[in-house]
C-alpha cells in the first residue's frame, strides 16, 4: 500500500470573491458563491448566496470560477469541510478549490481522504489568532493507496452509501412537493372536498371555493378565507419557545449543539456543529429540550429553515433555534410543520424580520403567528397526507443508519483495517438483516 502526497496529484487554488456586503448591486444574480458554510461534506449542487456580475469583477483580475468534479474545502472558521462542486462556482477566501488529477488519483478517493483525516488537517492550521490552513499545509496530505484501481474499488463502496442517501433524499423532496400540493389546495386556494348538501367536509366532495363556497376577509392574513373559519396565534395551540441565548464552551467529545446554520433542508449538519459538557446540555434543556415530534425553525441567518424531528434517540442541544412543541399536539404537527413553509408564514415573516445587518426573527414574532385554524379539515388533512409523511420519516431514519454504516467504513477502508471484499460483505449482510437499504 504506497503513499501519494496531494501535492503530486492535484492543484490548489484559493477563493478571492468578498465583495462587501453593503453594496447590494453585487448580489442575487446568476453567479454561484461558494462560502465555507455551503460546504456539507457531500455534493455541492447550489450556493446559499449568489452574485451579479458585478460583484464577481468586483476581485479584479483574481476573479475566477471552480470547476465542476471539482473539491472545496473550508480554510478559516470551521477548518476541514469539504465538498464535492457539480457546478461552476466562485469561491470566497474562506474555501480551497482541489483539481484533481484524474489520471493519477480518483476525485471520489481524495474526497473521502480528506473526510477521513479531517483532525489532521485541522492539526495542520496554522495562525495565532484566528486558525488558516494554507495550501502549503493542505499539500503534505498523504493518500493511503496510490494505485489508481485500489482506489476507485474503495471509493464506489463508500459512494455507492452515498448515493442511497442521495436518491432517498430526492425522493423525500418529491413526497414532500405532493404534501405540499395538496396542503395549498387545501388551505391557500380552499379547495378542500365539501358536501354543500350537507353542509360539511367530505371527501368525496366538490372543491370548495372552486363551487361557489363562500370567504371572508381576514385582517391577520390579508386575504379571504372561508366563512367560519378561524385564525388563532400559533401559542394559543401549542408552545414556542427558543434555544439558548448563551454560548456554552466547545469540546472535544459530547453532546452536539445546534445552531440555525446547522438546519438545513435535507437534515440536521452535525459534522459543524461543537460538542458541549453534559452540564450545558442539561441547562440548556432545562428551558429548550428537543423532544421526538417538535419542530425547528432557524431564527439567525437563513430564516425559516424548518426542520421536523422525527428521530427517537435525541442528543443535540439549541441555539438561535426556534422550538415548536408539537410533540405534544401531535395531530397538528404535519399541518403545522407544512404551514411553516407555506405562503402565509412567507407573508408574515416579509413584515416582522428585523435586523440591518444580521437578520433575525424574535420569539415573540414566532409566538404571535396568524394561524389558519379549522379542526374537521385539519384532522382530514392529516388522515390523507400521513402515509405520505410516514414514508418521508422511514426514508430519514434509513439514512440516518446508511450515513452511520459508512462513517463507520470509511477509516476502516482508508486504514486498511477491512477489504473492499469484507466491506461489501458487510453490507449484503445488513442490507438482508434489515430489509430496508434496498440496493447499495
Amino acid at each position: 500500500m504506497g503513499k501519494l502526497s496531494l501535492k503530486n496529484c492535484c492543484s490548489f487554488q484559493e477563493g478571492y470573491v468578498n465583495p462587501t456586503q453593503k453594496n447590494r448591486d453585487y448580489f442575487d444574480g446568476p453567479i454561484k458563491w461558494l462560502r465555507a458554510s455551503d460546504l456539507n461534506d457531500g455534493l455541492v449542487y447550489n450556493t446559499e448566496r449568489t452574485l451579479s456580475q458585478l460583484g464577481f469583477d468586483s476581485a479584479g483580475k483574481s476573479s475566477f470560477l471552480f470547476k465542476p468534479n471539482t473539491l472545496a474545502i473550508s480554510k478559516s472558521g470551521t477548518i476541514g469541510r469539504v465538498g464535492i462542486l457539480k457546478d461552476f462556482m466562485c469561491g470566497n477566501r474562506a474555501v480551497i478549490n482541489i483539481d484533481v488529477n484524474h489520471n493519477l488519483c480518483d476525485l471520489y478517493y481524495v474526497f473521502y481522504t480528506l473526510k477521513n483525516k479531517k483532525l489532521e488537517i485541522i492539526s495542520k492550521a496554522g495562525g495565532s489568532i484566528q486558525k488558516n490552513l494554507y495550501i502549503s499545509a493542505l499539500e503534505t496530505i498523504t493518500l493511503n493507496h496510490s494505485e489508481l484501481h485500489e482506489q476507485k474499488k474503495i471509493a464506489k463502496v463508500l459512494s455507492d452509501l452515498d448515493a442511497k442517501i442521495e436518491v432517498n433524499n430526492k425522493i423525500n423532496k418529491e413526497l414532500e412537493a405532493m404534501a405540499k400540493t395538496l396542503y395549498d389546495y387545501w388551505f391557500v386556494q380552499f379547495d378542500f372536498p365539501y358536501d354543500f348538501e350537507k353542509g360539511k367536509p367530505e371527501v368525496n366532495g366538490k372543491p370548495y371555493k372552486s363551487s361557489g363556497g363562500k370567504t371572508v376577509y381576514n385582517k391577520e392574513l390579508k386575504r379571504d378565507i372561508p366563512e367560519g373559519w378561524e385564525v388563532k396565534e400559533i401559542n394559543k395551540l401549542i408552545e414556542v419557545r427558543d434555544g439558548t441565548h448563551d454560548s456554552p464552551k466547545s469540546i472535544a467529545k459530547g453532546h452536539k449543539l445546534i445552531t440555525s446554520k446547522h438546519l438545513k433542508p435535507e437534515g440536521l449538519d452535525f459534522n459543524s456543529a461543537n460538542s458541549i459538557s453534559d452540564e450545558d446540555y442539561l441547562n440548556i434543556n432545562k428551558r429548550s429540550k428537543v423532544d421526538t415530534g417538535d419542530i425547528l425553525f432557524s431564527m439567525i441567518g437563513n430564516i425559516g429553515t424548518v426542520y421536523k424531528v422525527d428521530e427517537e434517540n435525541i442528543d443535540f442541544a439549541i441555539k438561535n433555534v426556534a422550538l415548536f412543541k408539537t410533540s405534544e399536539s401531535q395531530n397538528l404537527k404535519n399541518f403545522i410543520y407544512m404551514y411553516l413553509i407555506g405562503y402565509d408564514m412567507q407573508g408574515y415573516m416579509a413584515n416582522v424580520i428585523s435586523g440591518s445587518i444580521q437578520k433575525f426573527i424574535g420569539l415573540g414574532s414566532l409566538r404571535q403567528i396568524p394561524l389558519i385554524y379549522n379542526e374537521e379539515i385539519i384532522s382530514n388533512f392529516n388522515q390523507i397526507t400521513l402515509p405520505i409523511f410516514n414514508q418521508i420519516n422511514t426514508l430519514k431514519l434509513e439514512n440516518q443508519k446508511l450515513a452511520e454504516l459508512r462513517d463507520w467504513l470509511l477509516p476502516m477502508l482508508m486504514n486498511g483495517q477491512v477489504s473492499v471484499g469484507e466491506a461489501e460483505k458487510r453490507l449484503s449482510m445488513v442490507a438482508e438483516e434489515r430489509g430496508k437499504y434496498g440496493e447499495l
